[in-house]
C-alpha cells in the first residue's frame, strides 16, 4: 500500500469508526460506501488484522481497531497541525475552534473576551456551546472545554483557570424579614435555595465544625430548587432565601449590597475549580494553542476570578 492510498484508508477507517457506519463516513468524505469499505478493508489486510467486525447494520471496532485508532487520531491531528503551522506562520492563527463551556462562566467571563481575542487574529472562527454536561471531546468534536467543579484525573489535559470558591449568601430583605442563622444547625428552619445538576446530582453544602467537614443537603427543606447557578443568584437577590453560589458570580452583588454571606465563619468553601480542557495530542494546532493562551491569560488578569477568602469577611453578616 503505497502513502497516499494508506492516508486515505485510514481516513476512512477513522470516519467510519466515529460515524457508526460505511454509508455516512462516506457522505461526510464524498465517496460512496463501497469505496469506504474497500479502503478499510485494503488497510485490514495490509496490516494483518481485523480492525472492525461489520453487521448488516452496524460497525465495531476490535480491540486492535481500537488501539489503531487512537494512534491514527493522533498520526492525522499531526497532518492537520503541520499544515496548520506553516499557514499560521505566514498568515497567523486561522480555523474554526470549538469551545464548550458551562453557562454561567461562558456569558460572565468567555463573552466578554472573544472580541479581543477576534481582533487579535482575525482569520479565527470561534465556536462556543453553552452546556453544563460533561462533553465527548472526539464524538462532538470539540477543541477546548471549560468546566468547573471538583474535576477529577482523566484522558484530558485540565490548564486552571481560577478556584471556585463557594459561599451561602442572601439578601438584606429575606435576613431581616427571617432572621440571621449563627449556626448551620438553624438552616433547617430556613426558607433554602437549592441546586440540583441536569444529571440529578445536588450540590451538597459543607461547614467545618469541631474539627471536621458536615454535610447538608439543601434540598429536603429547600422552598426552591433550580439548575441554573445565574437562576439561584437571581433568586437569592430576589430574597426567596438563603442559596450557596460561586463567589464569582455574586461578587458585584456583594459590593452593591444587594446580598450578604451567611456563616461564613462556619461554610467550607469547597475544593473546585475551573478549569480548560483540551485531548491529550502530540502537537496542538496554532488555532487552538492562540485561543488557549490567550484565554488563560485574560481570565488570569481579571481579579474577580482571583479574590481571596479573606476579603469576603466585609461582606458577612
Amino acid at each position: 500500500m503505497d502513502p497516499s492510498q494508506r492516508v486515505r484508508a485510514i481516513l476512512s477507517f477513522v470516519h467510519a469508526a466515529d460515524a457508526g457506519s460505511f454509508a455516512a463516513a462516506g457522505r461526510t468524505l464524498g465517496i460512496s460506501s463501497a469505496a469506504v469499505s474497500k479502503n478499510v478493508a485494503s488497510l485490514e489486510k495490509a496490516l494483518g488484522v481485523r480492525l472492525m467486525n461489520r453487521t448488516t447494520r452496524t460497525l465495531r471496532l476490535t480491540d486492535e481497531g481500537d488501539v489503531f485508532l487512537q494512534q491514527a487520531r493522533i498520526a492525522l491531528e499531526a497532518l492537520d497541525t503541520a499544515v496548520d503551522t506553516v499557514t499560521a506562520k505566514q498568515f497567523g492563527p486561522s480555523g474554526r475552534v470549538r469551545i464548550s463551556t458551562v453557562s454561567s462562566f461562558g456569558q460572565e467571563y468567555l463573552l466578554p473576551v472573544l472580541p479581543k481575542l477576534l481582533a487579535r487574529y482575525p482569520a479565527l472562527l470561534v465556536e462556543v456551546d453553552f452546556d453544563d454536561r460533561v462533553v465527548d471531546f472526539v464524538q462532538s468534536g470539540y477543541d477546548l472545554a471549560i468546566r468547573g467543579g471538583n474535576i477529577q484525573d482523566s484522558a484530558l489535559v485540565s490548564r486552571p483557570i481560577c478556584k471556585l470558591n463557594v459561599a451561602l449568601v442572601a439578601s438584606p430583605e429575606y435576613l431581616e424579614r427571617q432572621g440571621i442563622p449563627q449556626m448551620p444547625q438553624e438552616l433547617q428552619q430556613h426558607r433554602l435555595i437549592a441546586r440540583r445538576f441536569l444529571s440529578g446530582r445536588v450540590s451538597l453544602w459543607n461547614f467545618k465544625m469541631y474539627g471536621s467537614v458536615t454535610t447538608f443537603d439543601p434540598t429536603t427543606t429547600a422552598v426552591l430548587t433550580l439548575s441554573a447557578p445565574e437562576a439561584v443568584v437571581q433568586a437569592a437577590c430576589d430574597g426567596v432565601g438563603i442559596a450557596q453560589v460561586g463567589i464569582h458570580l455574586v461578587w458585584h452583588h456583594l459590593l452593591s449590597g444587594k446580598l450578604k454571606l451567611v456563616l461564613h465563619q462556619y461554610h467550607y468553601p469547597g475544593n473546585f475549580e475551573m478549569v480548560m480542557q483540551y485531548p491529550h495530542r502530540a502537537l496542538l494546532a496554532p488555532r487552538v494553542r492562540a485561543t488557549l493562551d490567550y484565554l488563560l491569560e485574560a481570565f488570569a488578569k481579571d481579579e474577580t476570578l482571583h479574590l481571596p477568602l479573606e476579603a469576603l469577611h466585609d461582606y458577612t453578616v
